[in-house]
């Protein structure tokens, strides 16, 4: 069975850093697509960075030049570095993927259960 499995979340002071981690595991052909959304209490969930197959990213201005997200092929596991966070960070950040896990078949999206991250002083 496929599983996103996140961690890394917690609370942290106006201005701190936090590293998120997310490892996919189970029967996974090809991973074209990895990265983050986040929800925040009472609104929808939005991107905040993704990761290709090919290393292409794309993130949210919100996040530009504070988030970088990477990834570790082998592990399968990508990775978020929050720096400078705001109180307007707090969320619950999921981990996505677009997966391949059968030949033939089209791929998949799947998310991981959330990791709650807290932006307080």
């Amino acid at each position: 069975q496929v599983q996103l499995v996140e961690s890394g979340g917690g609370l942290v002071q106006p201005g701190g850093s936090l590293r998120l981690s997310c490892v996919a595991s189970g029967s996974i052909l090809s991973i074209y697509e990895i990265g983050w959304y986040r929800q925040a209490l009472g609104k929808q969930r939005e991107l905040v960075a993704t990761i290709t197959s090919g290393a292409s990213t794309n993130y949210a201005n919100s996040v530009k030049g504070r988030f970088t997200i990477s990834r570790d092929i082998a592990k399968r596991t990508v990775y978020l570095q929050m720096n400078s966070l705001k109180p307007e960070d707090t969320a619950v950040y999921y981990c996505t993927a677009e997966l391949g896990l059968l030949l033939s078949t089209p791929n998949e999206r799947w998310w991981g259960q959330g990791t709650q991250v807290t932006v307080a002083s």
